[in-house]
């Protein structure tokens, strides 16, 4: 592929220090206003590009694959997650996809242990109470939270961001259960001083909160169904900053509705920014905007891992992060 600059297009705005490399090493096209693409701008690009870089909000299925031109060889995904993109077609038909894996983990588990702590302390309420003008001042009795040491936290997922969480969350006091398809070695569970359930039921009706870090594949979709919610005590807390497809959402926001989940703190959603209308405004949920790893760094490191990616790809190597089958 040397000689030739590759054709690169860029479906969203990227960090500026990321756009202005791109530029100087490959022919790169922007997207200078950040709209989101649509298909028939997507078909367009894969039918232009040697290399696509998407992200999460970006599609691409059997369909968009069909259109891609002959010249499209690499869909180097700005983002760890890939579940977005139909990787098995795509390497049916010879085009590789790589993702950013690594780089977020630390500020993903930044963010579940924020909301860790806030939704059991209320502080959505108190911020709430505070921004109208509506404070009194100081009660013995007013937004009386509950305090998370002493309690059991299950993590679901137990990989990078779950023993990432798990480590912040001993050091809160919080006694660490987890569900993981595979069991972690026994010097890392000591590590960790994390307890496995092989059975994800019996952790749920045992844990005061649960905090998703599960990938979302066809095995984890609405793992968290009605009944297995309905097995989590009242008085427990979810928080979910993975991926919301996981989490039968609907299921969710009844339990919330109807007392029978204490609270909830979310950064991400089973469809996407469509979110049900009946969670939003309920005080023992807070919401996020999919923002867990919306930190400078991290983006800039998501920046550079799509292009060293692209570069090894152009020298006519294996780029690092390639999706593996093994992997889906």
């Amino acid at each position: 592929m040397s000689g030739k600059r590759l054709k690169v297009i860029v479906t969203r705005r990227l960090p500026e220090p990321v756009e202005t490399r791109l530029g100087e090493l490959f022919d790169v096209t922007l997207n200078s206003d950040d709209h989101r693409f649509s298909r028939g701008e997507l078909a367009e690009a894969m039918a232009r590009a040697d290399v696509l870089v998407p992200t999460l909000g970006d599609a691409i299925d059997q369909r968009l694959l069909a259109q891609a031109g002959p010249q499209l060889r690499l869909i180097a995904n700005y983002g760890a997650g890939f579940d977005h993109i139909d990787v098995q077609t795509a390497l049916s038909r010879n085009i590789i996809v790589t993702n950013t894996p690594g780089v977020l983990t630390e500020d993903t588990a930044d963010m579940t242990m924020a909301l860790i702590l806030a939704v059991p302390r209320r502080l959505r309420e108190g911020n709430l109470l505070m921004q109208k003008g509506e404070w009194q001042g100081w009660s013995p009795t007013a937004l009386m939270g509950h305090r998370i040491g002493g309690k059991r936290l299950g993590i679901l997922g137990m990989g990078r961001i779950g023993q990432a969480v798990a480590r912040r969350a001993a050091a809160f006091g919080l006694q660490v259960h987890y569900h993981n398809r595979r069991r972690l070695h026994a010097d890392t569970e000591e590590r960790l001083a994390a307890t496995w359930w092989e059975s994800l039921d019996q952790m749920l009706a045992r844990v005061d909160i649960l905090s998703v870090n599960a990938p979302h594949t066809p095995s984890t979709f609405h793992l968290l169904n009605a009944r297995r919610l309905k097995l989590m005590k009242p008085s427990a807390y979810i928080v979910n900053t993975s991926r919301g497809e996981v989490v039968d959402e609907n299921a969710l926001t009844r339990m919330l509705r109807a007392g029978e989940l204490a609270g909830a703190g979310l950064d991400v959603y089973e469809h996407g920014n469509d979110i049900n209308p009946r969670l939003r405004g309920l005080d023992n949920v807070l919401l996020l905007p999919h923002m867990g790893s919306a930190t400078q760094e991290g983006r800039l490191e998501m920046g550079e891992k799509v292009i060293i990616n692209i570069k090894t790809h152009a020298d006519g190597h294996r780029p690092p992060d390639q999706v593996l089958p093994s992997m889906l």
